[in-house]
């Protein structure tokens, strides 16, 4: 059987000028070696390319929000927290750059244990295998109390434990973001799907307080996003709740006729994921606005991006 295909010939194949041909990368763009200086010289002298060309737009777009007495948002999940960067975002909190705070409900154990402790975050293959693991006692039974007493009182899950941890004899609650946010009145909210946290299987834990409280930070964080234009959301560590929540706060306001388009989401993870990039990056910015997604360990990306902010502010 004769062969049905014979190598092609290249013989005929035409070429063009490189002059002529459009490029990417051009030389006013390349990176320069540093050596010493001021940590703004450092960000001029990285690549205009890519992933460093993004980091520039995003500190950009944070500083020129700010500037413009516009919000800069953090929804973010518990690995922040646990990777250290508590006293970074208080810090962006402090100075008026984080304008509001939005956490899942695992936020919430680490920022309480730390404060109380001064360490958080368990062996879980260790605990689980003996039957212990997310058992502590203080943080189950602490703030499941500091969550009924404060959505009693009217709060929502963010201030409530807020609130608990600034009044408590806490040793470290200067580590705490939520103890931060009652201080310094910025809005923080925490959304809660049952039975993903420690404290759901705490003996005193209340479903109905849980849910209303959550319920109320939705609403909270809703009112927050609803003046989101020209602002900037960033989504810090979290793969599903926030991407949803934000989704879904999006989308309340815009049925209420709220403005909220032109604006730009940030994802920051060292994967990206499906939820990320459809809810947080793609979709919400359709009708108007600009994301980026940075990919890198939080513990090296996010302390980069706020000391460039803090050099331009």
């Amino acid at each position: 059987m004769p062969e049905k295909y014979k190598p092609i010939s290249l013989k005929n194949v035409k070429t063009c000028k490189l002059q002529s041909r459009k490029s990417k990368v051009e030389r006013d763009e390349v990176g320069k070696p540093f050596s010493r200086g001021s940590f703004k010289e450092f960000l001029a002298s990285l690549p205009d390319i890519l992933a460093a060309k993004d980091f520039k737009a995003v500190v950009s777009a944070i500083v020129n929000a700010r500037k413009k007495d516009r919000p800069v948002i953090l929804g973010m999940g518990a690995h922040p927290i646990k990777v250290g960067l508590a006293p970074i975002i208080i810090n962006l909190m402090e100075n008026n750059v984080i304008t509001a705070v939005a956490m899942n409900g695992a936020c919430i154990v680490h920022d309480y244990e730390l404060s109380l402790m001064g360490h958080t975050s368990e062996d879980v293959d260790v605990e689980l295998c003996r039957g212990t693991f997310g058992m502590a006692e203080e943080t189950g039974r602490n703030l499941n109390r500091a969550i009924k007493s404060g959505v009693k009182k009217g709060h929502g899950l963010g201030r409530a434990v807020g609130k608990h941890i600034l009044k408590s004899k806490a040793s470290y609650k200067q580590l705490s973001i939520l103890a931060s946010a009652a201080r310094l009145n910025v809005p923080a909210t925490v959304h809660v799907a049952i039975g993903t946290d420690i404290i759901h299987m705490n003996p005193e834990a209340d479903g109905a307080s849980i849910g209303e409280g959550s319920l109320r930070d939705f609403k909270l964080f809703s009112s927050v996003v609803s003046d989101l234009r020209g602002g900037v959301f960033i989504n810090l560590g979290s793969a599903v709740i926030m991407p949803e929540v934000f989704l879904k706060a999006i989308a309340v306001t815009r049925n209420l006729k709220y403005n909220v388009r032109n604006f730009t989401t940030v994802n920051m993870d060292f994967i990206q994921h499906y939820r990320c990039r459809e809810n947080v990056l793609r979709r919400p910015v359709i009708s108007g606005g600009n994301s980026y997604a940075l990919t890198g360990h939080h513990e090296i990306m996010f302390p980069l991006m706020a000391a460039a902010v803090m050099e331009e502010i």
